[in-house]
């Protein structure tokens, strides 16, 4: 599906990822649907995108209250005409803390946000996107989603189903006109720490040992990936690796993360 033209709802758009996934859309002609529950960075990619001629509505939203999700279709309608993708990159990590340290709040908290609001985001916009000539649903994972991270245990698994949701729907989809694709990305120069309500202190000055994909390059990549119809897309070398070593032997490549990581365990 080529995007110019297409309305296409980006969440998390206010920052990091889904900024530059919100600048690249409109760069290609697409009008864009900018939701996140912060008003003033939602404020400022309406702004970028508008002085490089964008049009784009913004919608304040958090994806884990269920009720405004369901609203949010006729709501983006209303402003901008008939859905035609909808990208589902809000997302928040949990504290850098083993599994017997994390709160089940804060496990819930991060189910809700990857999980369960990107499933009811889904379940919100298909019935319309069905009645479309042609239409997208993207889904990020996160390389997280099949190689073990120490400290990220509940965020990987909230990215694994996140992974066998979108593969499921890919299926199910399979003889529609709505192509569904899943992204892992690997390490991204994004400020996702600090959107999920969390102060690194010595960490972050640690994302300097790894390389790390620019976020305008892994949106670009995203948005071939819609125009191409591609499945399955891994975004940077290290989830590349990783998709390929944690198959074919993932005892090694758990070793391998944990080692690189074990530095940001408390």
């Amino acid at each position: 599906m080529k995007v110019q033209g297409k309305v296409i709802v980006v969440t998390g758009a206010g920052s990091g990822m889904g900024r530059e996934l919100t600048l690249e859309l409109v760069r290609r002609g697409s009008i864009v649907a900018a939701v996140d529950m912060r008003a003033d960075t939602l404020k400022e990619t309406k702004k970028l995108a508008e002085s490089i001629g964008g049009k784009v509505s913004t919608h304040l939203l958090d994806v884990s209250d269920l009720v405004a999700v369901a609203a949010l279709p006729a709501s983006v309608k209303k402003e901008l005409g008939a859905i035609d993708a909808l990208i589902n990159n809000a997302g928040i990590i949990q504290p850098f803390v083993k599994i017997n340290e994390l709160t089940m709040d804060q496990a819930r908290k991060v189910m809700d946000v990857n999980f369960y609001g990107p499933l009811a985001l889904v379940k919100a916009f298909l019935p319309g996107l069905l009645k479309r000539p042609e239409a997208h649903i993207l889904n990020v994972s996160s390389m997280g989603a099949y190689a073990p991270v120490p400290g990220q245990s509940v965020y990987g698994a909230s990215k694994a189903a996140i992974k066998l949701l979108t593969e499921g729907l890919h299926s199910e989809l399979m003889e529609t006109q709505v192509g569904v694709t899943i992204v892992f990305p690997g390490a991204i120069a994004t400020n996702i720490a600090a959107n999920s309500g969390m102060v690194m202190d010595a960490a972050d000055a640690d994302s300097s040992k790894f390389k790390t994909t620019p976020a305008p390059l892994a949106a670009k990549l995203m948005v071939d990936a819609i125009e191409n119809n591609t499945a399955r897309l891994c975004i940077g070398s290290d989830a590349k690796l990783m998709d390929r070593l944690s198959r074919l032997n993932p005892v090694f490549a758990a070793k391998l993360i944990y080692n690189q990581m074990k530095s940001l365990l408390k």
